[in-house]
């Protein structure tokens, strides 16, 4: 959508929501529309979701809602990431416009009351993350139905004690009861989630770790430096948004420097864009890409 056309919608819910009750006519002359696209608007917004309600002859009103209804921010979240973006788009608003800092005040209030957390979509998904956040909150073990693990390459049941999620709602964190360690189990793996009636037996040992622009986690952090070509810069931030807050720009390169838990994640980015990023510095992960090179030439 364009940002006009944007703006005009946002406009015209204010309208609706406001004390002023207006005709059709007063709407589509203070917006700059025809009367037909203003119905075409209230279609779109019954279509999202949203009451619209008909006071009398060609006056509208956006309904309230009710004070028994879930709160707005507690069934929107974003990532990390994605607020990241949305942010650098309401950047790009020019300063003039009306709507930038009201846009910038909503934004940083989902902010605070979600922990910028994602709103997952899929029902199994949003599923596994309900009974696991209810699990975490009662201090319940549970235990992952076939769950599909990408280090040990096996298909099998996993049982836990979940403590958390990342700040993507993309992983949880919990101890493994089977060989005692803290982990982030992905969300997208998981085939069922059972709640059992156990507590927690270890919460003095659940611990989270850090967790890089790489999606890495770990407890020791490394720190490197990359020089990248315009390209290698584009397509880092383009799969890894966050990574542009420790980006710079020397003349016709491009810096990344922050510090990484896990090598792997790194390599993996580096490895495919050899011609286009020099590690300037980060000793381990030139010894990991180096050793990963031979192994992978030899076979």
């Amino acid at each position: 959508m364009d940002q006009p056309k944007l703006e005009r919608m946002l406009r015209l819910m204010k309208y609706l929501s406001g004390n002023v009750n207006y005709s059709i006519a007063e709407l589509g002359r203070k917006l700059e529309m025809s009367p037909r696209t203003v119905y075409r608007y209230l279609d779109t917004f019954k279509s999202a979701g949203f009451t619209v309600v008909k006071l009398r002859g060609d006056i509208y009103k956006l309904a309230e809602m009710p004070r028994e209804t879930v709160d707005l921010d507690k069934l929107i979240y974003f990532s990390e990431e994605e607020a990241y973006l949305v942010n650098s788009l309401i950047d790009q608003l020019v300063p003039t416009n009306s709507l930038k800092s009201g846009l910038k005040e909503k934004l940083s209030a989902i902010y605070r009351s979600t922990s910028i957390a994602d709103f997952v979509g899929g029902q199994s998904n949003s599923a596994h993350i309900d009974a696991l956040g209810r699990a975490a909150q009662d201090k319940l073990q549970a235990v992952l139905r076939d769950y599909e693990s990408g280090s040990s390459h096996t298909i099998r049941d996993r049982r836990i004690e979940p403590f958390g999620f990342t700040s993507d709602y993309a992983d949880v964190w919990a101890l493994d009861l089977e060989d005692g360690r803290n982990k982030t189990f992905k969300i997208s793996r998981i085939g069922s989630v059972d709640i059992l009636d156990t507590p927690w037996e270890k919460e003095a040992e659940h611990h989270r770790s850090g967790m890089d622009v790489f999606r890495m986690t770990g407890d020791n952090p490394i720190h490197i430096v990359l020089d990248m070509s315009l390209m290698a810069k584009n397509l880092l931030e383009e799969e890894y948004p966050l990574a542009s807050r420790y980006t710079h720009r020397e003349g016709d390169r491009w810096i990344l420097e922050t510090d990484i838990y896990q090598l792997q994640g790194a390599a993996r980015f580096i490895s495919g864009l050899m011609g286009d990023i020099e590690i300037i510095e980060g000793e381990a992960l030139k010894a990991y890409l180096r050793d990963y090179g031979r192994k992978y030439f030899k076979q």
